[in-house]
């Protein structure tokens, strides 16, 4: 037998893992599966914003040839103008990097960045996104922990204690997944302080930052530390209801000669695959212009902000599960009080609660939170139909109540 790598031991993604295997085995032999595992507008009736179908109608044969391996000009030049108004200093569009995906953006820059024995501070819970480049670095994730008490805000003590001598990077994932929580202006400084005592890049997740409820302050990191370097991520996924465009950014700032070498790297890494799609990047400027369809949404009477409440109402009518409601994107991490029910693991209880109810959510360890019984649901489904799950859901577990 040839062996697979062993970069690959800790390597999982249980949001496509197991439990999505066995929801795919049920749906073959019958069986119908709301999956709530994954943030995939698309496949709940959500439709991409016109300006993006008439942008991509329009400029189709724009995308023929190979373009920059940084990305085609006009799109880096909206990207460069949208995080300049999100106050980014100093910034140029060479120091933009178009990708397939923030997906594709993490895996360059971490190879780019981490060598073996480096260690990378990372949220628990985390998106593994981030934790399994890491690992394939030969690196080690260390994970800080966030805070249920506090809104989920990062434990800033337990961060400072998790610092060594190997510690290259600190990483912030703002708006949260898999909380949806929001950080504060002070919580973002305080972290950018840590970084700067301890001469750490910051690493910027914001993808969600254009789906903040109630208009909620959000603020930019690397606009709030623009003395150190930084690398923001970014894409319209979620925000423009185009996941399979597989549609992302990296931008860096900063001290230019601080980041000089990764960006080299990424560079190179850039080069090797030649360009990111450029059907996909057809579509940015036209989209960074239209924020009304993505603001429409989570506003009350927009449907995520709907689906939203009514997650979050109908998870205040279970006895046993405890919940901080989410200020931004389509997330909730909740949790189920410690002896209340007969479930052995977090895994157990997805696992039943997918065979019993034909419900797939996923559990928490998928996330790196080993604190206590927690899952993530993903709120895309419809008002009434979310409404019907969470109902399930506090039959199901009326059923293994002690």
């Amino acid at each position: 037998m040839i062996l697979k790598s062993d970069r690959l031991t800790h390597v999982h993604s249980d949001i496509r893992g197991p439990l999505y295997v066995e929801a795919l085995r049920m749906q073959a032999a019958g069986t119908p599966v709301l999956k709530l595992n994954t943030g995939n507008p698309g496949n709940f009736g959500f439709k991409m914003p016109q300006s993006v179908r008439q942008a991509l109608l329009e400029h189709v044969d724009d995308a023929v040839p190979y373009c920059d391996v940084r990305g085609m000009p006009a799109a880096r030049k909206a990207i460069l103008d949208y995080h300049l108004g999100r106050g980014l200093q100093g910034i140029t569009m060479d120091d933009i990097f178009i990708c397939n995906g923030v997906s594709e953006a993490v895996s360059m820059l971490m190879t780019a960045l981490v060598g073996t024995d480096d260690e990378v501070l990372v949220p628990s819970p985390c998106y593994s996104l981030w934790s399994n480049n890491t690992y394939l670095g030969g690196g080690r994730p260390v994970y800080y922990r966030c805070d249920p008490k506090n809104d989920w805000n990062p434990d800033l003590e337990d961060m400072r204690s998790k610092i060594t001598k190997h510690t290259k990077a600190v990483l912030v994932i703002n708006p949260n997944n898999p909380t949806g929580a929001v950080y504060s202006r002070e919580t973002l400084l305080a972290i950018a302080q840590l970084a700067r005592e301890n001469h750490l890049l910051l690493l910027a997740d914001e993808i969600y930052d254009r789906l903040v409820m109630d208009d909620i302050p959000n603020y930019s990191m690397a606009a709030l530390a623009p003395d150190m370097p930084c690398v923001t991520f970014n894409g319209l996924s979620k925000s423009h209801i185009i996941c399979g465009f597989r549609c992302g950014w990296m931008v860096f700032s900063g001290p230019k000669e601080e980041l000089s070498e990764v960006e080299q790297g990424v560079t190179a890494l850039a080069s090797m695959r030649l360009c990111g799609n450029t059907l996909t990047q057809l579509v940015i400027p036209a989209a960074l212009a239209d924020m009304d369809s993505t603001r429409a949404m989570m506003h009350p009477g927009g449907r995520l902000y709907e689906q939203s409440r009514a997650t979050v109402e109908g998870l205040k009518k279970i006895p046993g599960v405890t919940q901080i409601p989410n200020r931004a994107a389509f997330y909730l991490f909740p949790g189920l009080e410690a002896g209340a029910f007969d479930f052995e693991s977090d895994e157990d209880f997805a696992m039943k609660f997918l065979h019993e109810k034909h419900i797939l959510v996923i559990p928490g360890h998928g996330f790196d939170w080993f604190e206590d019984l927690r899952f993530r649901i993903v709120m895309l489904p419809e008002p009434e139909r979310i409404t019907a799950a969470m109902e399930s859901l506090g039959e199901f577990l009326d059923e293994h109540r002690r």
